[in-house]
């Protein structure tokens, strides 16, 4: 059987997908970027 039609399910998971790891890179980089300011903060304040 041919579909003539675009499974259209499917680029809509792809693109949950992709916006889940997406997300998910993001909230990863801003805690490293938090961390790593918080721990400058801390070294400037013992100084």
């Amino acid at each position: 059987m041919m579909r003539e039609s675009l499974p259209q399910w499917d680029y809509v998971i792809a693109a949950y997908a992709v916006l889940l790891i997406a997300m998910g890179a993001l909230i990863a980089w801003s805690w490293y970027t938090m961390r790593r300011a918080e721990k400058r903060r801390g070294d400037m304040k013992r100084q």
